[in-house]
């Protein structure tokens, strides 16, 4: 068997073995904190794989192997990779106290409803969007992903970060910062857990289920389910299609340019990603942020005119919504496609734009495809019968970037 033996905070079982390994495999802090007996091999743990392999020359001679991780190890710990590796059956896993809990714990807040992301030796961009999206998240850090990295991808957002180090050990510190402040500092290596908290939204509601909040029954929701100006909305038919093309999800940034009432965006937050509305009018501002709140979600509004004010957004978009038209429409596809990382999605009315976005498209590396959507509604006509009622014609371009040259996000 291999014991895995989770250390930090609590009492964790399974120390007794250590004294019958004959091999002991942890970081060095785990190691320095135990009895190693005499004539045992100690690794420490560095890259995985040379460590997992001198676990399986052990394993293969039948001698007994101790594993010390950080609290959990079945939690985004080693656990994943020794069961890949031995399988589950051989391993005696005794788990101490999630570094998350803890840090929960300490800032007094129940952890049901947050949702927990790694960013230890991924991609951190992930990371910091599931921080945009949602009111209470745990990243477990790493190096270059840590708290300075997340408060500087965080700034100017309405959040505030609890960096736990040390948990547990005799110099533990949590700290609460805003992400400007955990920008401008050096957090060393103890650093084990950054919580991410919209603290008016912090306390959520009670959950039956943990984790992302439950997904929404449906989606493409009807125009009256957004407040609007003179039916200037996507359309729910068009949305669905949208939605459909963009494939929002939690960890993706989305920017929804030209939002209007911002129903894209909504819906994009609504399916866990992060959203970005763009909208020039600062009536349409006010209008995408009370449709935000009223389906209880974040949405970050930029007021400002496209293409500039895609250069004040910060982060590369996974995807993109464009709305309206216009003579800049041209102009403003083509700044989206070139930043976007998987798909641009573009809705017109005026057949004269579709050649021109098209074009912007496929200028900028995309493969283009698209449809004319046409969609008859039931309308109630006296005498208890019923017609079709005609809704305008819309085009609907969508970009996508070859898989060659797209990067794909973690989950």
């Amino acid at each position: 068997m291999i014991t895995v033996v989770g250390t930090g905070t609590g009492a964790p079982a399974g120390l007794q073995e250590v004294g019958k390994a004959a091999l002991v495999v942890g970081g060095r802090r785990h190691l320095d904190a135990v009895d190693v007996p005499e004539g045992a091999e100690r690794v420490v743990l560095g890259p995985l794989a040379p460590a997992l392999d001198t676990v399986a020359t052990y394993v293969a001679q039948e001698r007994p192997v101790v594993v010390l991780a950080s609290g959990d190890p079945g939690f985004f710990g080693i656990v994943r990779a020794l069961a890949e590796r031995f399988g589950p059956q051989r391993l005696d896993v005794r788990p101490g106290v999630s570094s998350v809990a803890v840090a929960f714990a300490r800032a007094g807040l129940p952890w049901d409803d947050a949702v927990v992301v790694s960013a230890h030796g991924r991609d951190p961009r992930t990371a910091v969007n599931v921080c945009r999206a949602h009111p209470k998240v745990a990243v477990l850090t790493g190096p270059g992903a840590g708290p300075a990295e997340l408060g500087a991808a965080l700034r100017g957002e309405r959040r505030v970060l609890v960096v736990a180090s040390g948990l547990g050990a005799a110099g533990e510190s949590v700290e609460r910062v805003t992400p400007e402040e955990a920008a401008g500092r050096d957090w060393g290596s103890t650093v084990s857990v950054v919580l991410c908290l919209d603290e008016e939204r912090a306390l959520g509601p009670v959950r039956t289920v943990a984790g992302l909040g439950a997904r929404p029954a449906g989606w493409a929701l009807p125009e009256a389910e957004f407040a609007h100006r003179d039916s200037m909305i996507t359309k729910f038919e068009v949305r669905a299609l949208a939605l459909a093309r963009l494939g929002p999800r939690p960890g993706d940034l989305v920017w929804d340019v030209g939002a209007g009432s911002g129903s894209v965006a909504v819906e994009c937050a609504r399916l866990g990603a992060a959203a970005v509305a763009v909208e020039r009018d600062a009536d349409g501002v006010e209008r995408v942020r009370a449709n935000a709140a009223a389906h209880g979600v974040g949405v970050r509004v930029v007021h400002g005119r496209a293409p500039g004010a895609l250069d004040g957004l910060g982060d590369d978009p996974d995807a993109v919504f464009v709305g309206g038209g216009g003579r800049e429409l041209p102009a403003v596809v083509g700044a989206c496609a070139r930043r976007a990382r998987r798909t641009v999605v573009v809705a017109m009315a005026a057949l004269e734009r579709v050649p021109a976005g098209r074009a912007a498209l496929t200028d900028a590396g995309l493969t283009c495809d698209g449809v004319l959507l046409q969609s008859s509604r039931l309308a109630p006509l006296p005498g208890d019968v019923t017609r079709l009622a005609a809704t305008n014609p819309v085009f609907l371009l969508w970009g996508v970037r070859p898989p060659a040259h797209s990067e794909g996000v973690s989950e």
